[in-house]
């Protein structure tokens, strides 16, 4: 058996790595075609589109390794069949199961790969990509809204470890490359969601210890004796206290810079600008965890923390799947027809994952249920298909 786990590892990995190369470079001419409109604008040369095609890829690795594994597994499997391989592999006591064992222990060394691509290498590589991009552009990071990007934020009476004492929402028009905030807007409610202060900036950077300094300041203080009305607890506000959106009186001071002590990290920012499909697992976690905190909708970055963990597993199903293929004789269609069958599997199972995190928002099925259904469908098609075969 030894000798034919090397055989099956050896032909599997040589036409996985074929169709692996076959998508990334027809991933690299899409990509290269979407930057070509945008080369010799702003200093963006061939070269910038050339770097950017290439720290994308190892995104796709990450994506199109499932598809891979199924189409050379199909591969494999069939041209075994058309030689009559398997069929002496098995006349000569191989099992079914020792098959299945075989793929299995190949698609370990194929998840461990995809993994290593999705959690370690894309997640670096994506930001680099998206930052050289920009800055070859003149550009900034920026979020699809006209007014910038907003995260929640809470009040805390003494920095990030004391009794929530309020919301605060923060605004900032431009995200830097090198992490400095533009025009910031800094909104803060009270425990009864009575706005208390109103603080803008010019810029913004973070010093560390979840402490911003902000530049050219105005702050806005509305306050009133409402004895339920909570204290101020922004850095700039000692001595302020009782605000409330029915005030009776409004305190504007102008400020050459003011330390803001917040949750709110140049993570969170970069990663609420992100896409959570090119984000690690351990990046959507945290972002899930902040905006779960802050009462926000969390299910999408929910669904792709799960579909994270879950979609390189499915690389299991997707092999297994392909064994049927190997009872199939050449009359039963060319290797050509069997591949087309397992194109279509592949767009198949692509087209149900993407439906399933579509749902799984809309829906109120639990995150990892929706990141797994795809597998759990198409393991069920694969069970029945092996049933059918072994049947006749």
């Amino acid at each position: 058996m030894k000798i034919l786990q090397r055989y099956f590892a050896v032909s599997i990995a040589q036409a996985v790595a074929f169709v692996l190369v076959a998508f990334l470079a027809l991933n690299a001419f899409f990509d290269l075609t979407g930057q070509l409109p945008v080369i010799g604008n702003n200093g963006y040369r061939l070269q910038h589109a050339l770097l950017f095609v290439l720290l994308r890829l190892p995104y796709h690795v990450y994506v199109v390794m499932p598809i891979a594994a199924l189409l050379g597994t199909i591969y494999t499997m069939a041209q075994f069949a058309a030689s009559s391989e398997f069929t002496i592999m098995r006349a000569s006591g191989m099992s079914t199961r020792q098959a299945a064992w075989m793929l299995f222990k190949i698609g370990i060394v194929l998840v461990l790969i995809t993994f290593i691509f999705g959690e370690l290498i894309a997640p670096r590589t994506a930001p680099v990509a998206e930052r050289m991009r920009l800055s070859a552009r003149g550009a900034t990071v920026t979020q699809g809204f006209v007014s910038g990007m907003w995260t929640k934020d809470v009040v805390r009476s003494e920095g990030i470890t004391g009794a929530v004492t309020g919301s605060r929402f923060f605004n900032v028009r431009q995200f830097r490359n090198d992490g400095q905030l533009i025009d910031v807007r800094l909104y803060e409610f009270d425990t009864n969601f009575r706005m208390r202060s109103l603080i803008t900036a010019a810029r913004g950077s973070y010093k560390g210890n979840n402490t911003w300094r902000l530049e050219e300041v105005t702050q806005t203080v509305f306050s009133n004796t409402a004895p339920d009305a909570a204290p101020a607890t922004a850095a700039g506000q000692q001595g302020l206290s009782n605000y409330g959106q029915d005030s009776s009186r409004v305190v504007t001071r102008k400020l050459p810079g003011m330390d803001l002590v917040s949750e709110v990290t140049p993570k969170i920012i970069s990663v609420s600008a992100s896409d959570p499909d090119r984000m690690s697992a351990n990046e959507l976690a945290v972002y899930a965890r902040h905006l779960s905190e802050n009462k926000q909708e969390s299910e999408r970055f929910q669904i792709a923390f799960w579909k994270k963990l879950f979609d390189p597993l499915a690389i299991f199903v997707l092999m297994a799947l392909a064994l049927p293929f190997a009872y199939l004789q050449t009359r039963s269609g060319g290797i050509s027809i069997k591949i087309f069958a397992g194109i279509m599997l592949g767009v198949g199972y692509m087209l149900v994952n993407s439906l399933s995190a579509s749902l799984g928002v809309l829906s109120s099925m639990p995150a990892p249920l929706t990141a797994i259904a795809p597998s759990l469908v198409f393991l069920a098609l694969a069970l029945v298909a092996l049933w059918r075969v072994e049947r006749h």
